[in-house]
Parts: C-alpha cells; structure tokens; sequence
C-alpha cells in the first residue's frame, strides 16, 4: 500500500523545520503555566542549542478537572518570549475557530492524538496553512494504524496544507510499565510509505523521565526525523506531566548524547 500522503514534499519543509541530514528537536514544557515558568524553559532550550520549542496554551486532558492550559495568555506568552530569543514556537490547536489566533502566535501548528481523526479540524487546518510559511505536525493516534494515520495527514495535504511533519507518540496496548508502548516500528513503515517526515514524541510514550533518552536515540536508529521532547526548568513543580520531562541539566546534555547516534546514521542534531 503506498498512501498518497505526500502531495509532493520532500523532507524539507518552507520552513525549514526539517532539514535533510539533519535530526531536528524540538523541547520544552507540556503548557504554558506563567510568564515566568515559560521563560526559564525557553532560556533552557535556547541555552541547550535547540531552535523550535513546544508548549501547550490549549490542552485536551482526560480529566477535566486536570490544568488545561492558559489559553489565548498563553498564546501570548508564547510569543512573547521565544521570539526575541530566536525561537519558533510548536503548540496545538484544539478547536477551528483557534485557528486563526493559533497561527499568529505560532510557527507550528500541532494536532494532537485525541484529533488525529477530527476530519473537519484537519482540513480547516490545511486551508489555513495553504500558501503560508506555517506547519502542521500531526501525532498519530492512541489507536491508530499507520495507514489511518497517513490518511489523517492526506486531509490537510489535499486541502492545501503542505508542510506536514507525523510524529509518533505511542499507541496504547496491554503493557502498563510505560504510559503508552513507542511503536518505532511505525516510523520505519510511514517513511517507506510517504515522503512526509517523521519525528517521535518519547516523552509521552514513556511517561517516565528515566526513558525519555535512551528512546530518543532509538529513535534516531529507527530512521526518524526528529523528537518532539518535554523539558521544563523545575520538573518537580509542573502543573502536568513533570514526571516525564526532562530537567534543564538532561535537556543540556541531550545533544551531546545524540550525536554519536545521529552520526552513525549520517545525521547532525539541530
């Protein structure tokens, strides 16, 4: 089966968040908390030699009574902060009507699990982006196929949204001694399948901090991309999943652990 998910890009997007040769991450908190908290983690990624960095103003949670974000704040302390440092900014739309004020805040554009199969969100979102330097990235769903995946990706692809990167973020089944089981099988099947890059998101997978790298250089093994990686300045005080990010020093010494990984498969950490 050789899915049409592509619409013709290459592993290079407008806007040059995935380069060839080169193993992109992005890092940083799973939301946006304060203007302080967001601001120590930015310093972090920058100080860290990383240039996109992640983090939620909108966020589904399974609870509802869990902290979902700061909402249209903290698409303003988003920007407000990574730009003079240079950083371009990933962070999720949720609903349609966000859309507009999503991108004027962010560079990326993430559609999470829970909508992987929110058709009309897909497609509004490739309307958006069409003819814009703006991404997508697209996190394949709790218990999605590949093939559902990559046809998740044609709805923005064929409604004019061009740069999309998939990422894997692990799909749940019968373990329980990881938050969700990382398929890298599943990276290595969409990249014989599409020209669309793939990164992976080890952070959810593992939902342990202890995991979170060692899954990151098996996934620069298994042909990805890229990692989509949380990261905050006091782990121990984040409002939501502190237990699987990494700490500023971890986050420091991400790229030297990758490196050798990344250049045994002819890759540089970016």
């Amino acid at each position: 089966m050789k899915v049409r998910a592509s619409s013709g890009v290459k592993t290079q997007t407008k806007n040059g968040m995935i380069q060839p040769r080169s193993f992109r991450v992005i890092a940083g908190p799973c939301t946006v908390e304060s203007f302080e908290q967001f601001e120590a983690s930015a310093r972090a990624v920058k100080d860290a030699g990383f240039s996109y960095i992640r983090g939620g103003a909108f966020k589904p949670r399974t609870s509802p009574y869990s902290f979902q974000g700061l909402g249209m704040e903290g698409l303003r302390i988003l920007s407000e902060i990574s730009k003079p440092l240079g950083l371009k900014v990933v962070t999720e739309v949720m609903d349609p009507y966000d859309i507009e004020d999503v991108m004027e805040h962010a560079d990326i554009l993430q559609i999470g699990a829970r909508n992987m199969q929110n058709y009309s969100l897909l497609k509004r979102v490739g309307e958006a982006i069409r003819g814009t330097e703006h991404g997508v990235v697209l996190k394949r769903g709790l218990a999605a196929t590949v093939e559902e995946w990559l046809l998740a990706a044609e709805y923005i692809t064929s409604s004019g949204g061009e740069n999309v990167v998939l990422c894997e973020r692990g799909i749940r089944t019968f373990e329980n001694s990881t938050r969700f089981t990382l398929d890298l099988s599943a990276v290595i099947v969409a990249k014989r399948l599409t020209d669309l890059p793939v990164i992976v998101d080890p952070s959810h997978a593992a939902g342990r901090r202890d995991l979170v790298v060692p899954l990151s250089k098996a996934s620069v093994a298994a042909e990805a991309d890229g990692l989509l990686v949380e990261s905050h300045h006091e782990p121990k005080e984040a409002l939501c999943d502190g237990e699987q990010a990494l700490s500023m020093e971890e986050l420091m010494n991400l790229r030297a652990t990758l490196s050798p990984v990344a250049k045994a498969m002819g890759r540089e950490v970016i």
